[in-house]
């Protein structure tokens, strides 16, 4: 049984809904975190519904964080409830994705997933994995996980951004590139890439500009 994920929403500025853009907030935040950038986005992205929502589970000590799964490292939880947390936040992701396009009328053509941090690792896992392909994923500050699995288990192959600050402390720049080599091992023929200069774990100006260059071209605007 898939959980109800609670969203936020920026309604298209035209008043007309053509495409979609997912944000996948990081580990301790929540869906507000991200739906502030649709306000810089939207005017260039005019008939774009922005959606945002919480991940399924709540952080201990944090009254408004979310996670998509536990961080033992982070948290203490065992590896075994990492995995059920993850499998459980797949499924739920998934529904929330289909439940999107079918009350939006939207084509898979037409959604892109925006993560960062956890919610990055979340979307490079959950979109190769959709029958139909997304429009493409942008991929800010976070990691492929179990890239060992990704060429038999892919089914779509959506264009992929893959962003990065090099001054990261919080997940390693060097997850960047070995994405890429694992998506590309595993057939991408559109994996595109951008460091921040200077940037921790965050979302530079700079960054943010690559990306909606990404998110119109692939949205076909």
């Amino acid at each position: 049984m898939t959980r109800v994920l609670q969203a936020g929403r920026k309604e298209p500025l035209s008043g007309e809904t053509r495409s979609a853009v997912v944000f996948l907030h990081g580990y301790g935040a929540n869906g507000a975190d991200l739906l502030g950038l649709a306000d810089p986005l939207a005017e260039h992205l005019p008939d774009t519904l922005f959606v945002a929502p919480d991940a399924p589970e709540s952080v201990a000590g944090t009254p408004f964080g979310r996670q998509w799964f536990p961080i033992p490292w982070i948290d203490g939880s065992s590896e075994e409830e990492a995995e059920r947390g993850f499998a459980a936040a797949v499924d739920d992701l998934n529904a929330f994705l289909d439940a999107l396009m079918v009350d939006e009328d939207l084509l898979p053509e037409q959604v892109v997933l925006f993560g960062f941090s956890q919610g990055t690792m979340m979307a490079l896992h959950v979109a190769p994995r959709r029958e139909d392909a997304v429009a493409g994923v942008v991929a800010f500050s976070g990691r492929l996980l179990r890239p060992e699995l990704l060429a038999d288990e892919v089914k779509s192959r959506p264009p992929v951004l893959l962003v990065h600050g090099d001054a990261d402390d919080m997940v390693p720049v060097q997850s960047l590139p070995e994405a890429a080599e694992a998506l590309q091992g595993a057939g991408w023929k559109d994996v595109y890439a951008h460091v921040m200069k200077g940037t921790g774990h965050g979302i530079a100006p700079d960054g943010l500009s690559v990306a909606l260059a990404f998110m119109r071209d692939k949205l076909g605007l």
